[in-house]
């Protein structure tokens, strides 16, 4: 599990609750009740729920919920693991050809890679390798992205929603200005539902948008240094040229960080 993405959600609720509670009256229970609202709940909530099944079809609606589980998944993205797999591919093939690579290829977990190597070993000509992986991985890439798409209407319908929320109540306010003592406790049920959508907004929606779309950016940038590598495997280009090549992928402190795995006693 990612505790980062845990430990944010659980830290955000706590500081909504320390901003509720500092500064009350001292009675912890009536400070919370006080920003408790049902219909203001129903009108946020049910609200931003409805315009966003509006926005797609039942199952895209379903899956986009079930994507928020995919948050609190540590992603198993390793640049540098990857390009040394790619090396050892290429040694294999530069000693005993592109045809060792298939057995290989049966033992591998990445479909995506395992797809690219056996279409190198069945001669498949390079534009054409290359093609159909770039096809595969915009395909990918434009589902990922429906996705986050999902978690941004979320987050811009909250406060919409929110705000919807705010003119009832001061519509039912206004119309009801007979009693100046109800005007206070009838305005803050009005702003609660501009809280809710800023919760939904800010604690939930936009936090997950944005750890998917890291996420997305991460693997398209793998497959990317994928494609290079077994194309380059494909071209018969030495191992160290490839590493170089794969290298200029990943950031200068992912190649020091390899290059220290690669030597850790500092030995020359």
């Amino acid at each position: 599990m990612d505790i980062a993405t845990l430990l944010g959600i659980i830290l955000g609720f706590a500081m909504v609750i320390f901003g509720i509670i500092t500064g009350g009256t001292g009675d912890v229970g009536a400070a919370l009740m006080d920003f408790v609202d049902l219909p203001s709940v129903i009108i946020t909530i049910g609200g931003t729920l409805t315009s966003v099944l509006t926005s797609c079809t039942l199952k895209e609606y379903i899956t986009g919920f079930k994507s928020m589980s995919i948050v609190f998944k540590i992603q198993k993205i390793d640049e540098n693991a990857t390009i040394q797999s790619i090396i050892e591919l290429s040694n294999v093939a530069r000693k005993e050809g592109l045809l060792a690579l298939e057995e290989i290829a049966s033992t591998m977990e990445d479909e995506f890679l395992r797809k690219g190597i056996l279409l190198i070993v069945d001669g498949t000509e390079p534009d054409l390798v290359r093609d159909i992986l770039e096809t595969e991985l915009v395909s990918v890439d434009a589902r990922h992205k429906k996705l986050i798409k999902f978690w941004e209407n979320v987050a811009s319908m909250g406060p919409a929603w929110g705000m919807i929320g705010t003119l009832i109540g001061l519509v039912k306010m206004l119309n009801n200005m007979s009693d100046p003592n109800s005007i206070g406790p009838s305005m803050a049920v009005a702003l609660l539902t501009t809280l809710y959508g800023s919760l939904i907004a800010n604690w939930i929606a936009t936090p997950i948008s944005t750890k998917l779309s890291i996420n997305n950016d991460n693997e398209y940038k793998l497959r990317q240094v994928m494609i290079e590598g077994l194309l380059s495997i494909q071209a018969g280009e030495n191992p160290r040229v490839i590493e170089e090549k794969l290298k200029s992928f990943i950031s200068p402190a992912q190649r020091r960080s390899s290059e220290a795995t690669d030597n850790p006693g500092g030995e020359e």
